[in-house]
């Protein structure tokens, strides 16, 4: 079956959003006081109302089971801090909100005008100048077709952030790849002997973004596009809000020993594995499923199933990548190889870590920062993704997850 139809429940979603107008009121806005939330605002009007948290930190945010009242919903947000209650009143079909602490987390709830739900909601990096993480919730009314919902008209630069990933053409049949330029920020990653990793997968990034969307076929999706740190499980999130067909998470290799050279690649191992399923049978969201199950049994084999199908296809993916490369770029005597990195969770994205060569190496770091070389290993890569689809591999999520 094809992956469009498949995965039909939360592509829809995605893909209706484009190609509407909506007129939007001016944002309202609420600045915190103190702790892990900077700013909450709101746009939009009665048929789409979005609000947007700004964060000093990521979240993984989960919708409370405890409210099954259609003028309510409670959001908690994990591990958030929050040192005074902040509340305003709303916009569209919000009537009000309130952030309080409770337990360790912060809780938003919101209440509606009229009968109200979620149908969508994701969580951005900072990006483009923007410093913050962003978590975004939009809320249509109950009676509303979430095929039919429109997007929000965006009139700041920072509210058209918030919607790239609304932006993908109605109808559209590329594929959604998602390129991680691993480190970034903060975090250097290693050092060779006169350049930064996180400079060589920056660069290699944009060279594989830049090759793809000559193409025409791809819709492309950076985790990073500047030197911004965005924490590990951000990166995932993103490949998953996004709902991907594709996750590429670039690196430079290092070593105790500057002899050794080569690139390699990785897909997710068995503990891995048992890792990410863990984080899918979790509320929030990683999850698979937003409702609530009680037969557990049942969620696991479906996430297992899953998981069977999504591993298949990154290792597929990935011997392709070693295939094409290899004319160009020495490689590892072992190349292909498995882990349990972060990157590689999502349970329904297929995914792999390319280390693209050593840059404590002398021989690979000048080829990680020459851009003849660069052009010619990414072009490789992109061959890889076109024989990829070309070949027909279907994906196997299931109908409902999300």
């Amino acid at each position: 079956m094809p992956d469009r139809t498949i995965r039909h429940s939360f592509k829809t979603l995605v893909s209706a959003l484009c190609g509407v107008t909506l007129a939007c009121a001016a944002p309202a806005f609420a600045k915190a006081p103190s702790g892990d939330v900077v700013k909450v605002r709101l746009g939009g009007s009665g048929s789409t109302t979005r609000i947007v948290i700004e964060l000093d930190k990521s979240v993984a945010a989960q919708l409370g089971s405890d409210v099954d009242d259609a003028k309510k919903t409670v959001i908690t947000l994990p591990d958030v801090q929050l040192d005074q209650s902040m509340s305003g009143p709303g916009q569209g079909v919000i009537s009000d909100w309130k952030l309080e602490s409770q337990l360790g987390a912060v809780k938003l709830r919101l209440n509606y005008k009229a009968g109200a739900r979620i149908y969508r909601r994701f969580l951005l990096p900072p990006a483009d100048g923007i410093s913050t993480y962003r978590y975004v919730i939009d809320v249509v009314p109950d009676d509303v077709r979430t095929d039919a919902v429109p997007t929000p008209v965006v009139t700041t630069p920072t509210q058209q952030v918030d919607a790239i990933l609304a932006q993908e053409p109605a109808k559209s049949s590329r594929k959604i790849i998602v390129i991680d330029a691993g480190h970034g920020g903060k975090d250097p990653g290693a050092k060779g002997s006169y350049s930064w990793e996180k400079d060589a997968n920056l660069a290699a990034a944009k060279a594989l973004r830049d090759a793809l969307e000559k193409t025409g076929r791809y819709k492309v999706i950076m985790t990073r596009d500047t030197d911004s740190f965005v924490d590990l499980a951000a990166r995932v999130r993103i490949a998953r809000s996004a709902n991907a067909d594709l996750f590429i998470s670039l690196h430079s290799d290092s070593g105790t020993s500057s002899e050794t050279s080569g690139a390699s690649i990785y897909t997710l191992s068995d503990s891995g594995t048992e890792r990410a399923a863990r984080k899918a049978l979790a509320k929030g969201d990683w999850s698979l499923n937003d409702t609530t199950s009680s037969d557990q049994i049942v969620n696991r084999i479906l996430i297992d199933l899953t998981q069977r199908a999504t591993k298949n296809r990154s290792a597929t993916f990935a011997q392709l990548v070693m295939d094409h490369i290899g004319d160009s770029t020495p490689l590892l005597k072992s190349n292909l190889r498995q882990a349990g990195f972060v990157v590689l969770l999502a349970p329904d994205v297929p995914a792999v870590l390319l280390e693209m060569g050593y840059i404590t190496n002398a021989h690979d770091e000048d080829m990680l920062n020459d851009n003849h070389h660069r052009q010619v290993m990414m072009g490789q890569v992109a061959k890889a993704i076109d024989q990829y689809f070309e070949n027909d591999v279907r994906y196997a999520s299931l109908v409902g997850f999300r």
